[in-house]
């Protein structure tokens, strides 16, 4: 899991990369600028966690739990933030960065279904992270 967790966060750095050449193109540029700001912290966030993951004392059951919610937290925060971009919305959760960009009812509800999800589930994901680090647990060689 910690191997997948550096795949995912390279992965998420690389796509906010080149998002990050493209934010005169979206349709709300300062959200692109979000997007692309997002996809580099997050996906340096899961590269650190993959390293530290073999360091982690958890049971089977809580170590799927932490990686699905840290991978899920990600992905929805940044995706939901791309779709503002892209659509021209998200002035109902993210006005300082969407300015006075709102999309339709059904867009704005899925912008912060996802925002809210991926927040939560973040949040969790890094409280069941700070519990596996609880103990110093040396990895195999």
């Amino acid at each position: 899991m910690g191997h997948r967790l550096i795949q995912l966060g390279v992965s998420l750095f690389l796509i906010g990369l080149l998002v990050g050449l493209a934010v005169p193109v979206f349709a709300v540029p300062r959200l692109a600028l979000s997007v692309h700001l997002l996809g580099l912290m997050q996906g340096l966030f899961l590269s650190v966690v993959g390293i530290l993951w073999p360091r982690l004392t958890f049971t089977r059951g809580t170590e799927a739990a932490a990686f699905w919610l840290l991978v899920y937290g990600c992905i929805a925060a940044w995706t939901s933030n791309l779709l503002g971009a892209i659509w021209g919305a998200g002035n109902s959760i993210v006005p300082i960065a969407a300015g006075a960009a709102r999309g339709t009812e059904l867009q704005e509800m899925v912008i912060v279904i996802g925002l809210r999800s991926g927040g939560l589930t973040l949040i969790a994901g890094t409280v069941l992270l700070l519990w596996g680090l609880r103990s110093a647990r040396i990895p195999d060689p």
